[in-house]
């Protein structure tokens, strides 16, 4: 399982979650199973655990053979849809680590990585029609510049999709490389990875509509979480953790709370401790941990 994806902030979000042993939890993002297994032990067999993943590869991570665990390979966005299909309207826990799974950036032919000359994909689900190359060969240059502007925290975003758009008139980006010849000459030799790391989040994001699909999660965490159920996500960069932060701290995406009619403040969670980051002997072993930001709430 570890070869396939270590869980980041393991002990941290199941003390967040604060299971109850007959209650009914949610893993939204499955992959290897590291987070699933460890809800499981703290559950009774009258608990119950829900896992979602759209990514066909973490199938193969669902060999628990508990009766009280149910796997769908589903978007997470969908969230409160499936459950209903399988007679659930409330639940105690909703756990959800927003990264990309190692598994996913050491495959080359899944085309999420730099580090490799693969074909451009970056597809979650393989079975989606939209993937990074059509992205790159037929977003306009304002819709380009719009996706590295918000997307990839870089504040050259016209620049990089000029770019682009010069490369493409001569020849198709059709692999990770070709993006790279691309656009690596706008950066110093010193932050390159570093660069080339944050356009293609900004790419993944796009490709996998993950803003769209994390608003939904959370919209639908106050519609199925029980009073005193808890909400904990983990998040790896400014975009989503911004988000998740408005949204337990104001009751939506604005930097202002939301109120009624007579001004009083609309809010379903109240936040749980502050905001938490890898130790450094959990970054040691797993450096890709070293970005993560976990959030816990509480539903009221």
């Amino acid at each position: 399982m570890n070869s396939y994806h270590t869980p980041v902030l393991l002990g941290e979000s199941i003390k967040g979650l604060n299971i109850k042993k007959n209650g009914i939890y949610i893993d939204a993002t499955f992959g290897g199973g590291g987070h699933s297994k460890e809800i499981l032990k703290n559950l009774s067999s009258k608990g119950r655990l829900v896992a979602f993943d759209r990514d066909c590869d973490a199938l193969i991570n669902n060999d628990f053979g508990d009766s009280n665990f149910t796997f769908i390979n589903e978007n997470f966005e969908h969230l409160k849809k499936f459950l209903k299909n399988i007679g659930i309207e409330k639940v105690h826990g909703i756990h959800a680590d927003l990264g990309v799974s190692s598994h996913q950036i050491d495959s080359p032919e899944r085309g999420f990585s730099y580090r490799f000359n693969s074909s451009l994909d970056m597809r979650m689900n393989k079975n989606n029609e939209v993937d990074a190359s059509f992205i790159v060969n037929k977003y306009s240059k304002n819709m380009l510049t719009e996706i590295f502007n918000n997307y990839a925290d870089l504040k050259i975003g016209k620049k990089i999709s000029n770019e682009i758009q010069k490369y493409r008139t001569s020849k198709l980006i059709k692999s990770t490389f070709d993006l790279n010849d691309a656009i690596s000459h706008l950066f110093s030799k010193k932050f390159l990875n570093k660069n080339l790391s944050r356009v293609y989040q900004a790419i993944r994001i796009e490709v996998n509509q993950e803003v769209k699909s994390l608003k939904s999660l959370l919209k639908q965490s106050s519609e199925l979480l029980v009073p005193g159920g808890r909400l904990c996500i983990i998040s790896y960069h400014s975009i989503e953790d911004r988000m998740v932060k408005r949204f337990i701290k104001n009751g939506d995406f604005n930097s202002e709370v939301t109120k009624d009619f007579y001004g009083n403040s609309i809010l379903d969670f109240k936040i749980i401790g502050k905001l938490i980051r890898p130790k450094d002997a959990e970054i040691k072993l797993n450096k890709r941990s070293r970005s993560a930001i976990l959030r816990v709430a509480e539903k009221i």
